[in-house]
């Protein structure tokens, strides 16, 4: 969620609860949410159709299961230095070649990304206050829905699923 359309968690929580959402977690102030669930289809298109209806706001869902995020974590092409610092942009579906290919002709100094079919890898050698290449960029880009998320919030979401 952005800046514009301020939610509070506890809201959020409470939403999911009502939802039938079991183990409902909520993790700083950005629309971070941990639960559990029978469902396993739909669940993205549930939760943005039920913020729409109680909040009048429309806004993308991505749900990734706990797993898939620690295996985006595990399989961080940088080095470790690095991926600490590193910054991950969840894409809600894979990204057709063609734009990937042509995404990947793009170089701005001091920033390094990798795609892959579930996440843009990232690192900001400079910090990612002036970057380039953002979550928009890359969404125009590779025509997909996508979050960013660090290092530290991603390996704390998995802590907090466990």
């Amino acid at each position: 969620m952005g800046g514009h359309k301020k939610l509070k968690m506890a809201h959020l929580k409470s939403m999911m609860e009502d939802l039938g959402f079991k183990e409902v977690k909520t993790y700083i102030q950005s629309g971070n949410v941990v639960f559990s669930s029978d469902k396993n289809t739909g669940l993205s298109e549930i939760i943005s159709k039920e913020i729409e209806n109680r909040f009048g706001w429309k806004v993308p869902v991505l749900v990734k299961k706990a797993a898939d995020i620690s295996e985006i974590l595990n399989n961080c092409p940088f080095e470790e230095s690095k991926k600490i610092d590193a910054y991950f942009m969840l894409l809600a579906e894979p990204p057709k070649k063609e734009f990937v290919q042509e995404a990947n002709k793009i170089s701005v100094p001091n920033e390094e990304f990798i795609i892959t079919s579930h996440c843009v890898y990232i690192y900001y050698a400079t910090g990612a206050g002036n970057a380039k290449l953002s979550n928009n960029f890359f969404e125009k880009k590779l025509k997909v829905s996508a979050t960013t998320r660090n290092y530290r919030t991603l390996a704390k979401l998995v802590e907090l699923a466990q």
